[in-house]
Parts: structure tokens; sequence; C-alpha cells
């Protein structure tokens, strides 16, 4: 029988190694149809899994708790599988330098339970190359086995969208790419189980991790384009949304809009990209131009925040900020990377301390993480400026009548709707001094 037949009639396991916002669905969805073993070192994440709790806050507890995954962090419990999924994490290090230690670290332990006609399919997003001139040579060190004639490996780039209910992970064709083609079209069938929108069979493993870092890239440089003209229409008078809103009436407009770009993806991605370009001899122009851009939007709000203070003649010492959002995009608990907290530290630089609450965010984790102490929305009161930063479905419901409580009594109302989710005109008709991207 093959491996692919093995794993069908469950007479193999599939192991998938990371449960994160990637592996954890991965799993779910995968246990399904066969077995699987799911498994982390975070063994404080293991435990909320067998209790029936999804710490990502993506798929549910529910599905969590009706799922068959095995869950573990014994790695020895990874001998009895041949067909392995690596989804860990891939962020960058000061300087903008791609981590790939947690790629590597998923190499030594997959290499130490590596048998042969194993298969290795890496999902987590590279530069290319990575697969094979980095994790390759690991899994062979580890394992004594060699790559080609006792293993083989594919590339899978992960296509999550955390929040978003509408592209799911069934629903979102898949990249799939092998080493030969013989291993690309077992990984095909493989993944072809869970994924009803289908596959898409990539020519090789370096064309399937240069299209999942374009992917990114090409998103983050059109939306460095809207903020630059949102700061460009800032300072000629006029109203970024209503020309959006009227440029979008041709039929090749690119709808796009300004904001903050953080997360694991589309604020990291790009600088994989860059770094292997300047390593092929190669400096990028625009992709670079676009995250600098990008990069320093957190900043540019709060200073927008400062002058507005200073013409309306408030005493900056004296003001109160609430920041409604601390996640990196609108009803996802994702707090990584998120350009929130540049405006909470440039604030901070001016010796303002904002209130921040985000009904989706870990408390934990944000003060962990940021060191920020979340309020609840009850507990916003007497403010001076508002910014809602991350527009949570709990927060858009939020009408204009229920933003004046939030507000202390006396003097202009300062509303900061960064994404611009509401109208201006009916903030200003009620005495608001309205701003937005």
């Amino acid at each position: 029988m093959t491996l692919y037949e093995r794993i069908v009639e469950r007479m193999e396991p599939l192991a998938v190694i990371g449960l994160g916002y990637v592996g954890l669905p991965l799993a779910i969805a995968f246990s399904k149809r066969v077995d699987v073993i799911g498994f982390d070192l975070n063994e404080r994440k293991i435990a909320s899994y067998l209790s029936g709790v999804d710490v990502t806050g993506d798929v549910g507890d529910e599905a969590v708790r009706a799922s068959a995954v095995r869950f573990t962090s014994d790695e020895s419990q990874l001998e009895r599988s041949r067909f392995f999924i690596v989804a860990v994490p891939t962020p960058i290090q000061s300087g903008n330098v791609p981590d790939l230690k947690y790629v590597e670290n998923a190499s030594r332990i997959v290499g130490r339970k590596l048998s042969e006609g194993a298969i290795v399919v890496f999902e987590s997003t590279v530069y290319p190359g990575v697969t094979e001139e980095v994790c390759i040579p690991i899994l062979e060190a580890e394992s004594g086995l060699r790559c080609g004639k006792d293993f083989k490996v594919g590339y899978s780039p992960e296509r999550i969208n955390p929040g978003d209910k509408e592209h799911r992970l069934e629903n979102t064709v898949k990249i799939v790419s092998g080493m030969d083609e013989e291993t690309l079209d077992t990984v095909a069938k493989v993944y072809e189980l869970i994924i009803e929108a289908g596959v898409y069979r990539a020519g090789s493993i370096r064309v399937a991790e240069a299209a999942k870092v374009i992917e990114n890239a090409q998103r983050d440089v059109n939306i460095a384009f809207m903020n630059e003209l949102s700061m460009l229409f800032h300072q000629m008078g006029i109203e970024t949304k209503a020309v959006l809103e009227a440029a979008a009436t041709k039929w090749n407009f690119l709808r796009f809009s300004p904001g903050l770009v953080g997360g694991h993806c589309i604020g990291i991605d790009p600088y994989y990209l860059t770094y292997k370009a300047e390593d092929t001899g190669y400096r990028s122009r625009i992709i670079l131009a676009g995250r600098h851009i990008n990069d320093c939007m957190g900043k540019y709000v709060a200073q927008n925040i400062i002058k507005t203070l200073v013409k309306l003649k408030r005493d900056t010492n004296r003001t109160r900020i609430g920041i409604l959002g601390l996640t990196y995009k609108e009803n996802c608990s994702d707090i990584r990377n998120t350009k929130v907290t540049d405006i909470i530290r440039e604030l901070g630089d001016y010796g303002i301390v904002p209130l921040v609450a985000d009904p989706f965010a870990d408390r934990q984790a944000a003060y962990e993480a940021y060191g920020i102490e979340l309020t609840d929305l009850s507990g916003m009161n007497d403010l001076d400026v508002v910014v809602l930063a991350v527009p949570h479905e709990p927060f858009t419901a939020l009408t204009v009548r229920d933003y004046d409580g939030l507000f202390a009594s006396g003097g202009t109302k300062i509303m900061f709707d960064i994404k611009g989710v509401y109208a201006r005109s009916e903030f200003e008709a009620n005495g608001y001094h309205y701003w937005s991207l």
C-alpha cells in the first residue's frame, strides 16, 4: 500500500507540528478524515486543547472538544507517523531579519522521528530556498537518512486568515508542491481530503515559497499606497474616504483602504522576500518603501492626536484617551505584531497613558507581550479622545449616542476613527471633531 492509502485507511496517523492559528485548523480538519497527532511544545497550550479550550479563538471551543485530534507535547508520539506537516511561526528579528529558529527546531524534532518512506511538508512562510537549503540538511543530520532516497519533502504555504468567517481553510485553494512528481502527487491527494476548493500544483518548492511571500507583499504595497495618499490628502484638506469612493466607480480600480498594517503575515512576510533579494545582490525599492510607510502609520496617527489636542487648546498633561481595539485586525484575538502599540508608545512619549479596551484580546497575553492592562468598555468614561483603532463588531455597533457616554462633559468631543468606519458627517453634525486616515 502507498503512504496515502495507509493514511486514508487509518493505518498510519498524520502529524501536525505546531498548533497555533495555522496548525490547529489543519489538525481539526484532517481529523475528520484521518487519524491525526497534533504536536506542540507548549504544554499549557496542549492542556487547554485537551480540556476543550481553543486558545487561538479562531476555530472555537466546540470544534476542539468535538475533534478526534490526539493532542500531545510528547515527542515520542511522532514515531508512529510518516507524514508530517510543519506549521510553526516565522517571525522577524531586530533589524527585520528573518527568524527561522522555530522552523529549524521543528525540523530537528521531525528529523529525530523520521523513518524511511516519510514525507515532510512545510507550511510556514519562508523566503524561496529555505525548505531545501535550511530544512533538508537539518532533517538529514538528525535522522541519518538521505532526502530523495529515504524520505521526501514538500511545501504548501498556509493561507489561514484569522477571524475571517468567509475565507476558510476548506474553501480556499491550496498551493502544494513536492521535490518530485511522486511526492507532489501524494501531497496533493492528502490535502484534497480537506480542501473543498481544490489544490494548485506548483511547479517547484521554490515557486510555492515565492508565491506565498508575494501574496502578502502585494497587499502590503497596495495598502502603503493608500496610506501615502491619506497623508497627502490630509495636507491638501481632502477626505481620503471620499476620494477612494469616487475612484472606485471605475471598473478596474483596486479597492484598498488606508490603515495600520500589523499581524503575523502582511507586516512580516515582505521582509523575508527583501532579505533574500539582498542575499542575491538585489536591493528592493518598492517593497521596502511600502514597508517603511506602513511601519510609521501608528506614529503618524499618534502625532495627529497630539496636534489636534494642541489645536483645540487641550492640556495634554490631563488628557484622557481611550483606545478601542488592540489586536492586529478586527474580530480576531491575535495581538502579534499589532501596530496599535505604536500609537500607545508614541502617546507615552508625550506623557499620555491611554486606556485600552478589546473584547477579543486575551488580557494576560496583552500584559505579557506589551505590558498593557486592558480595561472593559464600561470602564471608559470622562474621555477627551476616543480612538477606534480596530473596528471589532462590538465597537462598530455603537452609535454616536453610545460614544457620547464615553466622553467628559463640556468641550469638543474628539473622535479618531482610523479606518473611517463611520460617516464623518454624522459625527460632525453632533459636535465632534472627527479624524480618519
